[in-house]
């Protein structure tokens, strides 16, 4: 396999394997999880990661300035961040996580945002490289930590980019405000897909955060992000996704956007539109967490799909 030339976002646990000792391929653990789950990301990291792989944290790689989880960083603060990590815009980046393809999928839309293309993510996640005996590392040499820290670091202090860093160049077309979506609920230009449960977008559910309404945007569809996954946390193959995407009603031949609560798991619903083809999927980065927190934006509610 040629990644170069692939039009796929995805790599295999075998393809990863070959190529894990290639000087350009580096490993990021993207995970990351919900906060009801209580799992230290960081610390499962350092007791067992792919080998040479760093940690990228979603949660300290961000925009600290918004009171929302996890927003996309500035430009020259993603690429400070990415410069203490001692990526280079020649590399093969490969992200992964704990769950299969969950967060990962969130890392590889950050670099395709900030103008890496060169970025895909590992089909099944850790779970399917420990299923197939591939080796790990448990432990994490002092320098690979000290790079961690500082990549959250850099995010504070961006202008201490070095000469010579990551260069980045930022995709807007990739990346949805709240004043698009309110436009788009007028003129639905954009097929609008939640990538929650049923029961969060219908309203039958809580919202996991506090202060949070239930339901979701006028106009949009729900296509849980488990339905373009198979029981191992892989994509679907190319049949699966398309039936998946046509039985929720998605034509796509019209413009998608994508949401779900926090802008983690549309990303997955844009991998997966991006290897049928759909290339330039954006995704609501505030999500339901910005729209349902709002007190003046519209809500839809129903008690079920019927």
């Amino acid at each position: 396999m040629s990644i170069e030339k692939s039009k796929s976002a995805i790599v295999s646990v075998e393809w990863l394997h070959q190529n894990l000792n290639l000087p350009h391929v580096k490993v990021l653990d993207a995970s990351w999880y919900m906060p009801a789950e209580q799992r230290n990301p960081l610390e499962e990291f350092k007791k067992c990661r792919i080998p040479g792989a760093l940690f990228f944290d979603i949660d300290g790689i961000v925009d600290d300035k918004v009171d929302l989880p996890h927003m996309l960083p500035v430009e020259t603060a993603f690429a400070a961040a990415l410069s203490a990590l001692d990526l280079q815009n020649t590399d093969t980046i490969v992200a992964y996580d704990g769950k299969g393809i969950f967060s990962s999928a969130r890392v590889w839309w950050m670099f395709r945002v900030f103008g890496h293309k060169n970025v895909y993510v590992l089909d099944g996640g850790l779970p399917k490289w420990l299923a197939s005996s591939y080796p790990v590392d448990s432990s994490v040499p002092a320098g690979a930590l000290s790079k961690i820290e500082a990549s959250v670091a850099a995010v504070r202090k961006p202008q201490v980019t070095t000469v010579g860093g990551f260069k980045t160049s930022f995709q807007q077309s990739l990346v949805w405000s709240l004043e698009q979506v309110k436009k788009n609920v007028e003129e639905r230009t954009f097929q609008h897909i939640d990538a929650r449960s049923k029961p969060r977008f219908y309203g039958a559910a809580s919202e996991p955060r506090k202060g949070i309404r239930a339901g979701h945007v006028p106009g949009s569809k729900c296509i849980p992000f488990t339905e373009v996954l198979n029981q191992e946390g892989m994509l679907l193959p190319i049949n699966g996704l398309q039936k998946t995407f046509e039985d929720a009603g998605l034509n796509l031949e019209v413009p998608v956007v994508a949401s779900c609560g926090t802008g983690v798991t549309a990303c997955v619903l844009s991998l997966a539109l991006y290897q049928l083809g759909v290339a330039s999927v954006p995704v609501y980065d505030g999500s339901w967490t910005e729209w349902g927190g709002l007190p003046d934006s519209e809500v839809a509610v129903a008690t079920s799909s019927a």
